[in-house]
């Protein structure tokens, strides 16, 4: 399996690339911004992007999204801030972004198949109304992208618009710290860690 992290964007956003083998298809987690940086990285695989998957609508995150000629992945309850940039927030930084790529909503519990891999869509609200976190299944069931709900020493913020302090402590507590202390965490920034060594901080 092939899984590079590639910061982007003046946010530095953890882009995730993920693929069987060199040479096969990928899908790509939050293509924030710098789409040749991403770009870079599918080329040293030879990999053909087949899917984008976004784990929350805000504008750091899906900046790149209509880059790649392929369907977009995000829950429907961010459907909205994917085509509106006030909801996204990219209109405060006078960028004006929508998607105007397919988007395909997701709903909690729905797996994403491409190959040798499997992804299960956890629905986390809390940072957004729509926020996911995906859990790796297939080849291996130790992984989970995290998005902007759990980070290395550190969770997510609730007070941007349609956040939730309530909803996103019981979406960590409920649905993220139930998993195996030794799940691997990928978060939308920062370094990884995982869910026993957060559960240990609290």
């Amino acid at each position: 399996m092939i899984l590079e992290t590639v910061n982007v964007g003046l946010m530095q956003v953890n882009c995730y690339i993920l693929a069987c083998v060199d040479g096969g298809s990928a899908i790509i987690i939050d293509p924030g911004g710098q789409y040749l940086k991403i770009k870079g990285v599918l080329d040293k695989h030879r990999l053909k992007p087949a899917v984008v998957i976004n784990t929350h609508g805000h504008y750091d995150h899906i900046g790149s999204d209509d880059e790649f000629g392929v369907p977009v992945y995000a829950h429907k309850k961010d459907l909205p801030m994917l085509l509106d940039a006030r909801k996204n927030l990219s209109a405060s930084f006078s960028l004006a972004y929508k998607v105007n790529s397919e988007i395909k909503t997701l709903e909690d519990k729905e797996i994403i198949k491409l190959d040798c891999l499997e992804l299960e869509v956890i629905h986390l609200p809390g940072h957004t109304p729509g926020g996911i976190g995906l859990l790796m299944k297939k080849p291996q069931a130790d992984i989970i992208f995290t998005g902007d709900t759990l980070f290395y020493q550190g969770i997510g913020r609730s007070d941007l618009p349609g956040g939730s302090q309530q909803l996103l402590e019981e979406a960590i507590r409920e649905r993220l710290f139930v998993l195996p202390a030794n799940t691997k965490v990928y978060p939308g920034h920062g370094p990884s860690t995982t869910i026993g060594q957060e559960k240990v901080r609290g």
